[in-house]
């Protein structure tokens, strides 16, 4: 039987009037990648805010690592991590400054030797005792995600990974995560609209449009059901309205 590494149920927030995610309900295997997509304003970014539980959901159940996040999500924060290229670290740190934060914020130990071996596997060390808001868009980039590494989490929540990064470093970037899942066996959850990058890197999609969830499956499955060439005319398919289930979702 499939371990569920995170378990959601009649989602929903509201933003005033506005309603980001609309009763929405999945799950996460452990030991994979799942890639939640969508459009801007499709929900994924407040989605992930609530699993991290910094939202705090309008109704609704999340399960994360089997404990219960509106009620004990410091069980299983020391478990997870999060990066994005839209969350700033602080600029006035160094990069090797602002790891050794991080580091004593999860309580790790040995935690020069940590960042060390973080920087290295990231490739930071001629930038490491620079200062963050010095750094170039890429750079800042790898400097979320060695953060978000900093512990080896179980669970690692990706929103864009590999935003502002050149396609050589973007690749190395997705190797690498590769090869940190299968040596961990780590659950991933990645948010992003390079639908090549989800090809090569998802074991399952879930779909979202307009807070809700349109369509889930294998990255194959989905272009066979849509009779599509590849991952990308899917996803502009449901983004548009015009594909299957996102009219039957109308």
């Amino acid at each position: 039987m499939t371990e569920i590494a995170i378990r959601v149920a009649g989602l929903r927030k509201d933003f005033g009037p506005v309603r980001a995610v609309d009763d929405v309900a999945f799950e996460v295997a452990a030991g994979g990648v799942t890639a939640l997509l969508g459009g801007n304003g499709a929900g994924k970014t407040t989605t992930i805010g609530m699993l991290l539980g910094l939202v705090l959901p309008t109704a609704g159940r999340i399960e994360v690592l089997g404990a219960n996040m509106l009620r004990h999500r410091e069980r299983v924060l020391p478990r997870l991590n999060f990066s994005s290229p839209y969350v700033d670290l602080p600029h006035r740190l160094s990069v090797r400054q602002n790891l050794t934060v991080y580091a004593h914020l999860y309580g790790l130990r040995r935690i020069a030797a940590r960042v060390q071996l973080v920087s290295r596997e990231m490739e930071l060390d001629e930038f490491l005792d620079r200062s963050t808001g010095s750094l170039s868009a890429g750079q800042k980039t790898r400097v979320a995600l060695a953060k978000a590494l900093i512990n080896e989490p179980d669970l690692l929540l990706l929103d864009e990974p590999t935003a502002s990064l050149d396609p050589d470093t973007a690749d190395w970037v997705r190797r690498y995560l590769q090869a940190y899942q299968q040596r961990t066996g780590a659950t991933i959850l990645l948010a992003s609209h390079n639908m090549q990058e989800v090809e090569r890197l998802a074991d399952d999609v879930i779909m979202l449009r307009r807070g809700q969830i349109v369509d889930q499956g294998a990255p194959g499955a989905l272009i066979e059901r849509y009779g599509r060439a590849d991952l990308e005319e899917v996803f502009l398919d449901i983004a548009r309205g015009t594909g299957l289930a996102a009219r039957a979702a109308e």
